[in-house]
């Protein structure tokens, strides 16, 4: 080489959408690499060199750019520590037209030239850019016909009653050769029983939670294929409802708001979980599609649970022609009424004792002037007592043992 050619630093760029055969001595990432250095090297006389930082994105998907290895290389190309970028094939890059027109984009402000192994082209010329968009054009094709194949796939076999795979659900295990759904008979005992507390409970969700954490009953328990294990947790309101409304149970699968019938044995009769659900429906407060009432809550933000430490929200129950307004502690929302002693208060009882000491506190002129309260403002006080308060307090604490009530202020009204 002429000690006056320019030496072009080179970095090879490797990509493979699954982590399959990665584990092997030498995958197709390694295969990709070895072409593109064999590449390099040929162009030596050039004064092509081959970098030694390594950029190998196996298990990512070239549908986007959140890739770590990829990461790594734009910011060595946004530090001009790389002349030349070496790919095996275009869409080892990137299979989507959008974000490759964005990265040739960014190559080019920093004078990197790309190169693909498999398709020689120039992205310094017309004609190779024009060659490359055509060759990225049906590489996101080739990617989009791929995924309608494997929809079609996988709602054909839902319509099947096939198992699809998924996070497993209390109650069953995946069949060792996979595929299919099998019957844990310990859980499934578990599940049954969980119906039938349901039924006895009239339907409270938040009873039925107490009672399993009284219990210690959890969520399922299970190991991927790659050994992880997920373990169970505490049944809160959420993950019952979910159990409770899964159309596997009654040996069915759901697609799109179908229901088929399953290859997998139910653990829960049909007119049960028929029954279950049907009330679980009727007992929403609203239907899809409709609009919720703001509330206005005095209190809503500053309302804490002194027991468990958490907020109080605002909530309602309705009884024909009248509605009446609640603050529920998180804690016993979620997890039943016996996780907290505080549960519940009436809104207008515990709105009227915060306004009442806020009352006291504005008579006492020292209380006025840390706060920066004209006397004026407090004789408005009944006017416009909602925006007075959320400027005045910071928290509100209820003790639902004692009943107390204890009001933090602010420090300084600017």
């Amino acid at each position: 080489m002429d000690k006056r050619t320019p030496i072009i630093r080179c970095a090879i760029y490797t990509r493979k959408s699954t982590e399959e055969g990665l584990d092997q001595d030498f995958n197709s990432l390694d295969a990709q690499r070895e072409a593109a250095e064999a590449f390099i090297q040929s162009q030596k006389h050039a004064g092509w060199t081959l970098i030694t930082h390594h950029y190998d994105d196996g298990g990512f998907t070239g549908g986007n750019l959140e890739r770590p290895a990829l990461q790594r290389l734009l910011d060595d190309v946004d530090g001009r520590r790389v002349d030349c970028i070496v790919v095996y094939k275009v869409d080892r890059l990137s299979r989507s037209l959008l974000d490759f027109a964005r990265l040739i984009d960014r190559f080019d402000q920093r004078a990197v030239s790309f190169v693909s192994v498999t398709q020689q082209f120039n992205t310094t010329t017309s004609l190779g850019r024009l060659t490359l968009n055509i060759l990225l054009s049906f590489a996101q094709f080739e990617r989009e016909i791929i995924g309608e194949r494997t929809r079609d796939k996988m709602s054909a076999a839902r319509r099947k009653g096939k198992w699809i795979g998924g996070t497993p659900v209390l109650g069953y295990d995946v069949a060792p050769a996979g595929g299919r759904l099998i019957v844990n008979e310990k859980e499934a005992t578990r599940v049954r029983e969980i119906f039938a507390l349901v039924v006895q409970h009239r339907y409270s969700l938040s009873a039925v939670v107490a009672e399993l954490a009284l219990r210690r009953w959890k969520t399922k328990s299970w190991k991927s294929e790659a050994g992880k294990v997920h373990a169970g947790r505490a049944f809160a309101k959420a993950s019952l409802r979910r159990l409770l409304t899964n159309a596997v149970y009654a040996g069915n699968v759901e697609h799109r708001g179908t229901t088929y019938a399953g290859e997998h044995a139910g653990i829960i009769e049909a007119s049960v979980w028929q029954q279950v659900n049907a009330k679980l429906r009727s007992g929403r407060r609203t239907e899809p599609g409709a609009t919720r009432v703001p509330q206005n809550a005095l209190l809503a933000g500053l309302l804490f649970c002194k027991n468990c430490k958490c907020p109080m929200i605002p909530t309602y129950t309705s009884k024909p022609g009248r509605r009446y307004r609640y603050y529920v502690c998180q804690t016993a929302r979620r997890n039943g009424w016996r996780s907290c002693p505080t549960k519940s208060v009436p809104a207008r009882m515990i709105e009227e004792a915060v306004l009442d000491q806020l009352r006291t506190a504005l008579r006492v002129r020292e209380t006025r002037e840390q706060l920066n309260v004209v006397e004026a403002d407090t004789q408005r006080f009944e006017e416009g007592r909602f925006e007075l308060v959320r400027a005045l307090v910071r928290e509100v604490s209820y003790n639902g043992t004692t009943g107390a009530v204890s009001l933090g202020l602010t420090e300084k009204r600017d």
